[in-house]
């Protein structure tokens, strides 16, 4: 109780700090002729399992913001917070993220998007954002992994994303295509692994994902049997027993834990055993979860992370000291480590706000497009590495990939993935 209402505290204070700027016109954006003032949007589940991951990096980026003195450049900045969950849906919900890209649109200070957290969400709003008449507004994501919101990948992607065949999404993670292979790489070469139940929870994050993992792991030579599970199912015992009949020794879950994921971990350990009987792999989708972390059932469960842990990210010189800052004015860890993601994201979008004249379509033009291009140098990157976003896509040139592993209720980092 008190951890949720400390969480709260902090989220309204970071949007109370939210407030107009001068300079706008009538449709809604800035004019540029005199702005000094701009809003950063923070978009991201703070509701349900999701919650925990949300809060920590609205705190990193607020904590960020703070040590560069709340400025770009010549720009005051302040961030504004954005729930795209409901309690309802207990997680991220269509209509809600549908309302928050117009409201992004709509609040003629803000200039840009830090989010969303789940790739459906960015569906959503990338379009909204992209027709904006005085933009396109530029969203830079920490966290969304679906190959298709840059690049080629189902029917019709990326342009669908994009009405105005300008590109305004750009995002500082790596994507499923490399997740979903590291995973299998590691399920065949590391474990031995040879009949995997390979499960989504129906949504574009988990097909994506355990399509992925379900192609690799056939080259691997790992026997595959797919399904989908229903986040609304009061049980899943027909799953699991069907897959003890068949003789798996893994079970791939692919999807976000906020979809009913205990439910499903509970059934398969009362059903298949321990992790050290039935193997659990997991993408990330699974981390960031302190519910998940502790809960016995979860214990031994590996997890793949496109990017690094927060072990591996604190052996940098710049991230462990922000780390140790963070530390000191929360009195806890992150609770994932999306929430340095989040400010890697910051950090691009900071740059370009910098570089601009103030405007939507500016900043946006300073990341994606013929002209643009934003370079973060190791030395100020919060991941410890020279960042670099590709113009053309928005994808980053930083491809990490950390197999995880839960144990005595912790994620703790087992070894970088080398990505082919």
């Amino acid at each position: 109780m008190n951890r949720r209402i400390k969480a709260l505290t902090v989220l309204a204070a970071a949007t109370a700090t939210a407030f107009a700027v001068t300079a706008c016109d009538s449709s809604g954006g800035n004019t540029g002729s005199a702005v000094t003032e701009v809003v950063i949007g923070v978009d991201l589940p703070l509701q349900g399992s999701s919650k925990d991951a949300s809060v920590s990096t609205v705190n990193a980026m607020q904590l960020y913001l703070e040590q560069q003195g709340g400025k770009a450049g010549k720009y005051k900045v302040t961030l504004k917070t954005y729930d795209d969950s409901t309690a309802a849906a207990g997680k991220w919900d269509a209509t809600q993220c549908t309302k928050n890209a117009n409201d992004h649109v709509a609040n003629a200070n803000e200039v840009a998007v830090m989010g969303t957290y789940n790739s459906g969400c960015a569906q959503l709003e990338i379009p909204v954002l992209n027709q904006d008449p005085t933009g396109p507004m530029l969203m830079v994501s920490h966290a969304n992994t679906n190959p298709g919101l840059t690049q080629t990948w189902d029917a019709g992607e990326p342009d669908k994303w994009y009405p105005t065949k300008a590109r305004n999404y750009a995002r500082v993670v790596t994507t499923d295509n490399y997740q979903g292979k590291a995973g299998a790489q590691f399920a065949a070469k590391d474990l031995g692994l040879k009949k995997c139940l390979v499960l989504d929870d129906t949504e574009t994050y988990g097909k994506g994902v355990a399509k992925q993992f379900a192609d690799e792991a056939a080259k691997q030579g790992i026997t595959v049997t797919q399904a989908s599970w229903d986040a609304k199912a009061s049980n899943y015992n027909a799953l699991f027993n069907k897959a003890k009949t068949d003789g798996v020794d893994c079970v791939y879950i692919g999807g976000v834990f906020d979809n009913n994921g205990a439910q499903l971990y509970k059934d398969k350990f009362r059903i298949l055993g321990d992790n050290t009987k039935v193997k659990v792999i997991g993408p990330d989708g699974q981390v960031g979860y302190p519910d998940l972390d502790k809960m016995a059932e979860a214990e031994g469960a590996y997890q793949t992370f496109p990017g690094l842990g927060l072990s591996d990210l604190a052996a940098s010189a710049v991230t462990g000291k922000f780390l140790a800052d963070y530390k000191a004015k929360y009195q806890k860890d992150p609770d994932s480590p999306y929430a340095l993601y989040g400010v890697q994201a910051l950090q691009v979008i900071l740059a370009a706000i910098e570089k601009s004249d103030g405007t939507r379509k500016s900043v946006t033009a300073q990341v994606l497009g013929a002209s643009g291009g934003i370079t973060i140098p190791a030395d100020k990157a919060i991941l410890g590495k020279d960042i670099k976003i590709d113009p053309a896509t928005g994808d980053v040139n930083a491809i990490d990939m950390t197999i995880q592993h839960i144990t005595g209720g912790k994620e703790a980092s087992i070894k970088p993935w080398p990505v082919a």
